[in-house]
């Protein structure tokens, strides 16, 4: 019941209504979601770095130079000359010595492994800023309701990372190979692209309040989303035939275009046995697979652009703007690669490229999930 009052009594001696409370993950400490939101955008770079010097080390011939897995101990390099020669002797035993480097100076491993070292090194930095982060957090209880399983997902998949690099690499250690397999690298890169979606888009969730989001749901363009997820799903695969083009050296055999050798098929397209095999390692075919996807890729994303154009937000259409304007700069740094046999210089613009504009195309799915406020002026 409530308390009886006199008629005499002043408004403001009665008791002020309470606050609603705040639910669920706004109930956490003001600084929990821009903490750990900041701390994803920290492991996001660091990825996106490995990315490109995980590149950069493919292109150089460095990610054989290490031929043991030691997660811990292999932190520390070569400290004494004893050391140097170790690691060299191990390296003349594989088959990438004797067929591409045979007679290689000490100084010449030493820039291959330094190399190979610094991916593995930044490899276990990112772990590191992952584990130390995320007990932190855990440890101050300021992980926002619904987050933890998050957050663990993109631990898990670090780690799987760390073992499928090593699984790459043991490939070409064994007899007859002198790189790692193709398809292994596709899964390595592919993997890498997936840790930076999640990242992505957890970042872009931190950005908003639980409200914000939800409240921005309901003006969600469905129909938009599902052409952005398909867009999303179709650069990934466009990745994955460009990690076979790398980790094949396919972007360096046809060095004309729109024609690849005067033709619009390639020579011997299907040459190898068992037939399989021409889809990972026949550079012709797989430099034909990426030009075709390439150009399909550019159509479909003109028609989800011509599809934004009916959206009333001005900021999802300027998303998709930058995406479309990425992907058109996205194929002339392929053909540039094409035509100059793939130099490390553009090889590596290339690859940047394809971060940028896969970040892009999650930022304008997103807007299509959570569209912003706007006023009616700026519709």
């Amino acid at each position: 019941m409530s308390k009886p009052r006199s008629i005499f009594e002043e408004v403001s001696e009665q008791e002020k209504p309470s606050t609603p409370t705040p639910g669920g993950i706004d109930r956490a400490p003001k600084g929990a979601r821009r903490g750990i939101r900041l701390w994803l955008m920290v492991l996001f770079l660091m990825v996106a770095a490995m990315v490109v010097i995980g590149g950069l080390t493919r292109l150089t011939d460095s990610g054989l130079s290490i031929t043991e897995w030691k997660p811990v101990t292999g932190a520390v390099p070569p400290m004494s000359a004893e050391a140097w020669d170790g690691e060299f002797q191990k390296y003349r035993e594989t088959p990438q010595y004797e067929a591409l480097n045979r007679g290689m100076e000490l100084a010449e491993f030493k820039f291959i492994y330094w190399w190979e070292w610094g991916h593995r090194q930044l490899g276990r930095t990112v772990g590191l800023v992952w584990a130390l982060g995320f007990l932190g957090f855990l440890a101050t209880k300021n992980i926002p309701t619904g987050w933890t399983g998050r957050l663990l997902l993109l631990g898990a998949l670090g780690g799987l990372q760390g073992a499928i690099g090593w699984w790459m690499v043991a490939s070409g250690l064994k007899d007859g190979m002198i790189a790692v397999a193709s398809y292994r690298l596709a899964v390595h890169l592919g993997l890498a692209f997936l840790i930076l979606g999640f990242l992505g888009w957890y970042i872009l969730l931190l950005g908003r309040s639980e409200a914000e989001l939800l409240k921005a749901r309901r003006d969600r363009e469905g129909k938009l989303f599902s052409m952005s997820t398909g867009l999303m799903h179709f650069s990934m695969v466009q990745i994955l035939i460009g990690a076979l083009v790398a980790g094949i050296d396919a972007g360096r055999t046809f060095t004309d275009w729109p024609l690849m050798a005067g033709g619009f098929f390639p020579i011997g397209m299907f040459e190898l046995t068992p037939f399989w095999t021409n889809f990972f390692e026949n550079p012709g075919l797989v430099q034909f697979m990426h030009r075709i996807v390439g150009y399909l890729l550019l159509i479909f994303t003109f028609i989800v652009w011509r599809k934004s154009r009916a959206s009333g937000k001005l900021a999802v259409r300027r998303g998709f703007d930058l995406v479309l304007g990425m992907m058109v700069l996205q194929a002339v740094l392929g053909v540039l690669t094409v035509w100059n046999a793939a130099p490390l210089s553009i090889a590596i613009q290339h690859q940047i490229g394809a971060i940028i504009l896969w970040v892009l195309i999650l930022r304008a799915r997103f807007m299509t999930q959570y569209p912003p406020e706007q006023t009616i002026r700026r519709a």
